[in-house]
């Protein structure tokens, strides 16, 4: 009885086990196609190197594997990481290998000109036939390889086209704007800004731009305007404040340059001496003064120093800076010698006067050293004149 289970459960066994062997030789191997698969879902997916993953199983020795299909996805999935050269080339293996797709074209035009590789992206971008009068952004790179490769009436012939095509797409005109003021046609690049300003959300460098072109063309009053509103829109922004205060300075608006000039000071801290600069310009010297004591750089610090004193009248203490000018080495600056040489003569050292005057070679600078020795003779011989 016992051998008869045991025979019964030996033959269950083999029918068993034979079975399981006959359903796992049914199940077939992953194919290639199904890796594509794989690779066309994680791309779509946004998981750039897991579709190079999958890739990377294919069998590219089967004849049936769809090679075109395979190097656009790795093209693709390498764009995506920016690995441009790599992308590049599987793009174009797969155009070898039979994909004929006109999008293929338009992501090579954009990896072309991501390697800042002009003529390739003129060499390719007609190919991609429909696809570039729909999308703004092929017409946007086809003007800039233009403009790149100095093909300048090609780019606003594009940029003209792009902006007929997508004329609620604002960055044609912002390009023209930005083209003419390289040409250095400020009044075209002025109205054309004011035209991008009204209509689109600009940002501070376009603001910069435009305010720079209207006050090139001697616009000045319009450039105001328009930088006093980027001021209020970007109050933190540095390069926005110098251009309002270097406009107030073509207006003789002196005040109102330093002021501003001042508080952008408050971000940075190098804008200290432009600020301390105009108010001495403008006469207020004890403001100067004042802003010129949070100077970092000692060199700037102390030669704007002495040219606020000397407008203070105050001699005796610009006199008593020669240690710290000659620390620093500011010796080596001429106009520094004939700046402290008056500070002494007009304290009454005419000896100390006497030896910075002797390292003057400048030739306007050498003239003042002489008139400064002839009022020292003067001084010596009738010193009332100089009470």
């Amino acid at each position: 009885m016992l051998m008869a289970v045991k025979r019964t459960l030996i033959i269950v066994i083999v029918l068993i086990s034979g079975y399981f062997q006959s359903a796992l030789a049914k199940e077939e191997k992953p194919q290639s196609d199904d890796f594509i698969e794989l690779a066309a879902i994680m791309l779509k997916d946004g998981h750039y190197d897991r579709a190079l993953l999958a890739l990377q199983s294919v069998n590219l020795d089967d004849e049936k594997t769809d090679l075109a299909r395979f190097y656009t996805l790795q093209g693709l999935a390498y764009m995506n990481l920016n690995d441009f050269e790599a992308s590049k080339d599987s793009l174009k293996a797969a155009i070898k290998h039979g994909q004929n797709d006109p999008l293929i074209y338009a992501y090579l035009a954009q990896i072309h000109f991501s390697l800042k590789d002009y003529q390739g992206v003129l060499s390719v971008i007609d190919k991609a036939g429909e696809h570039k009068s729909k999308n703004p952004t092929l017409t946007s790179i086809q003007a800039q390889s233009y403009w790149h490769l100095q093909k300048t009436v090609q780019a606003i012939e594009t940029l003209n086209r792009g902006h007929q095509l997508f004329p609620s797409d604002y960055r044609f005109l912002k390009l023209k704007v930005f083209y003419f003021v390289q040409l250095q046609l400020y009044q075209e690049a002025a109205n054309l800004g004011r035209e991008y300003l009204s209509r689109s959300k600009a940002q501070a460098e376009e603001y910069v731009a435009i305010g720079n072109a209207l006050r090139l063309s001697r616009e000045f009053q319009e450039a105001l305007k328009i930088m006093e509103i980027a001021r209020l829109k970007f109050p933190d922004n540095e390069v926005v404040a110098k251009l309002l205060a270097h406009i107030y300075l073509d207006q003789g608006m002196l005040n109102a340059a330093a002021h501003i000039l001042e508080q952008a000071a408050r971000i940075n801290s190098e804008l200290v001496s432009e600020a301390a600069e105009v108010y001495r310009r403008a006469g207020r010297l004890h403001k100067a003064l004042m802003l010129n004591s949070g100077i970092n750089d000692q060199k700037v610090k102390l030669k704007q120093r002495v040219s606020i004193l000397l407008a203070l009248k105050q001699y005796d203490q610009a006199a008593g800076m020669e240690a710290s000018l000659y620390r620093v080495g500011l010796f080596e600056d001429q106009s520094i010698r004939y700046a402290l040489a008056y500070a002494q003569f007009s304290s009454g050292r005419f000896q100390q006067a006497s030896k910075h005057l002797d390292f003057l070679t400048d030739p306007e600078l050498f003239k003042k050293g002489i008139e400064l020795r002839r009022l020292m003779e003067i001084c010596k011989e009738e010193p009332w004149k100089c009470a």
